[in-house]
């Protein structure tokens, strides 16, 4: 029964990764399409484009349904030295690189013989600043 059960806290970690790989794209790539570079636009952004690629992705990793408890998800993690303290997206934005990290945390797993102090699992990606379309033009030819 011991294996059983470790078997099945190892392949719930395996799809809790793979999940957040999945999800980290999702919100990197929709920050770098529909965030904006002018700063008058940066409350928007914190403030309505962040929380709705937040919401998606915790409800995609299973925060807020049935799959959180096969996935040990908690709201809260302990302190590392890489990873936010909260699950999550976060932003920080740079002149070129803007830095999305996606944070997902595991309660801890006492087990007789096995103890551990719970995940922390981030998955970070850079962005550039933008990857809109620009509408080509040649040289000398105005529109």
């Amino acid at each position: 029964m011991f294996f059983l059960f470790a078997f099945a806290k190892v392949f719930a970690l395996l799809i809790l990764m793979q999940k957040l790989e999945i999800a980290s794209f999702y919100a990197a790539r929709r920050w770098q399409l529909e965030s904006h570079r002018n700063a008058q636009h940066e409350p928007w952004d914190e403030g309505t484009l962040r929380p709705h690629i937040q919401e998606k992705v915790l409800t995609y990793l299973g925060y807020g349904t049935p799959a959180a408890k096969f996935l040990d998800l908690v709201d809260f993690c302990r302190p590392t030295a890489n990873c936010p303290s909260k699950p999550g997206v976060s932003v920080q934005r740079t002149q070129v690189w803007n830095v999305v990290t996606v944070t997902a945390c595991t309660k801890p797993l006492e087990m007789p013989f096995y103890k551990t102090t719970g995940f922390v699992v981030c998955s970070t990606k850079y962005v550039p600043n933008r990857d809109r379309p620009i509408a080509f033009v040649l040289p000398g030819i105005s529109p």
